[in-house]
């Protein structure tokens, strides 16, 4: 079930991107044990690389330590990928949409389209992550929010016929059909009665 929960969050297509995810992770934690296993002469020196090489992808701060990058949790790893950074920082409604947009081409950094999905964005590339021009969701993404879900269907205003339809409904709705049938009734009940009495008679 959380491995579900992941996929829906973070809009993965398959486990498989969960699993490679889950396998760098670990890669990460065993060489920050690698570390901490060596001399302080040597940890002093192989520790600034690890710590600016995950620093430079955002997944630590600068002044990190080899227990913070031991801290380090699979949903760390998976907001930096080019679709979870997407979906934040151009107010798409689902990853699922963002991905789509990725995969078609509408996302550039800098002058380059990227297609990947998995893509780690690097923090010197924040800034520079935007739509193609050419891109319809330009037009879509620059809608005013609404409570109508989809971006598809934002800006509609519900029409007054409808209120008015459904007045007309209840207005015709409203006459008695009862007494109708009840006068009908009686109108039909009443020959049929003088019937019986001129035979009686």
């Amino acid at each position: 079930m959380e491995e579900l929960k992941t996929l829906g969050s973070f809009g993965l297509k398959t486990k498989r991107e969960l699993w490679k995810a889950r396998t760098e992770l670990s890669r990460i934690r065993n060489q920050a044990r690698s570390l901490l296993a060596l001399q302080k002469e040597i940890r002093d020196k192989e520790e600034p690389i690890l710590i600016k090489s995950l620093s430079r992808n955002g997944l630590v701060q600068n002044d990190a330590t080899l227990d913070d990058v031991l801290n380090l949790e699979i949903n760390d790893l998976l907001s930096r990928r080019l679709q979870s950074f997407v979906m934040k920082k151009l107010n798409f409604q689902t990853p699922y949409q963002a991905r789509q947009a990725i995969t078609h081409g509408h996302i550039m950094i800098g002058d380059k389209k990227v297609n990947i999905p998995s893509y780690v964005v690097k923090v010197n590339e924040e800034d520079i992550v935007k739509l193609s021009p050419e891109s319809k969701f330009n037009t879509i993404l620059s809608k005013p929010e609404s409570n109508l879900g989809s971006p598809e269907t934002e800006n509609l205003e519900i029409p007054t016929e409808s209120v008015e339809v459904e007045t007309e409904v209840t207005k015709q709705d409203e006459p008695t059909e009862t007494p109708e049938t009840e006068t009908q009734v009686t109108k039909q009940d009443e020959p049929t009665e003088n019937a019986e009495i001129q035979d009686k008679s």
